[in-house]
């Protein structure tokens, strides 16, 4: 029972997370999952089943918070599918052995993108208004969907940051297209890993309490997405994925380092992760007052233009 209900709270914050940031529901709770030694391939198809339920109610919730380009959700989330059957099907085919570091390295590199990207750039927001075109978004679908399966999370990590660069769609708007065309992706995935691993090695209740945790979150999410500083989540969020994806490398047969190596390695990151939140606080800190002084200069100068024009 204890274990249900740590799942049901990391479903309910890997979804707030993942609906505010549009990303890393499936790598925060696959990652738990490898963490407690579950089997690669069903610890992802466990994972892309809750994530049938939890991306619907992101998805409407986002579309309720009028956070959804249904254009941008059609041109990616199809490619995307596809991209999820065959990564599920690829996963299922590897011995245990092999699945398990191969996605730790997938979810660690992922993790390492996500604390560098959020913590050094924050948000880009230069050419917003323009047209995202579909040989952009459909390779970009087929990457992500394809990453997502294998890794057991990766299309937030992945498509998020790539539109957001592209600068051509309000932060918002990305976040909730992203995350509706992710139901397309969980839905594809979960039916790759039933043909090639079956329901046997799936645990229905871990997918129910995930799949409630997140449906609990999901509106609360598509709220937040409005308020929160992404910059600051995206340091704490990466900095998680890192440590625990790297524990669980040292620990495998690959490496098996030794104890002092492991608890040398766990200090570095942590601080370097503790490094990277106070960096991101600080920035996001000067940039909010840096647009309070611009907003103060623009309406000085409004109502200079106004005093100096003829009536």
């Amino acid at each position: 029972m204890r274990a249900l209900i740590l799942l049901g709270l990391v479903g309910l914050a890997a979804q707030l997370v993942d609906g505010s940031l549009g990303m890393a529901y499936g790598v925060t709770s696959t990652t738990l999952l490898l963490a407690i030694g579950t089997n690669a391939a069903a610890a992802s198809a466990t994972v892309h089943l809750a994530e049938i339920g939890t991306t619907l109610a992101s998805g409407i919730s986002h579309w309720r918070f009028g956070n959804v380009d249904w254009k941008v959700v059609a041109k990616i989330g199809v490619p995307g599918a596809v991209g999820a059957f065959a990564g599920a099907t690829f996963l299922s085919s590897l011995s245990t052995e092999v699945a398990a570091p191969v996605m730790s390295i997938i979810l660690l590199t992922l993790g390492v993108y996500i604390l560098i990207r959020f913590t050094a750039f924050g948000l880009p927001r230069s050419n917003l208004g323009k047209p995202l075109r579909r040989r952009f978004l459909a390779p970009l679908g087929l990457v992500a969907g394809f990453v997502d399966a294998t890794g057991g999370g990766g299309w937030g990590p992945v498509g998020t940051p790539a539109i957001l660069a592209s600068g051509r769609l309000a932060p918002r708007k990305v976040i909730g297209s992203v995350d509706a065309s992710e139901f397309l992706v969980a839905i594809a995935a979960s039916i790759g890993f039933f043909v090639g691993i079956g329901s046997e090695n799936i645990n229905f209740a871990w997918v129910a309490v995930l799949l409630l945790g997140g449906v609990i979150a999901a509106p609360i999410a598509a709220w937040l997405v409005r308020h929160i500083p992404p910059r600051v989540l995206g340091s704490a969020v990466g900095g998680v994925i890192v440590l625990t994806n790297v524990r669980t490398l040292l620990r495998s047969d690959w490496i098996d380092a030794p104890g002092g190596v492991q608890a040398t390695a766990y200090i570095v990151i942590a601080a370097i992760w503790i490094a990277a939140i106070v960096y991101s606080v600080r920035e996001y800190r000067r940039d909010k007052e840096r647009e309070s002084v611009e907003a103060v200069e623009a309406e000085l100068a409004a109502r200079r233009t106004e005093e100096t024009t003829p009536a």
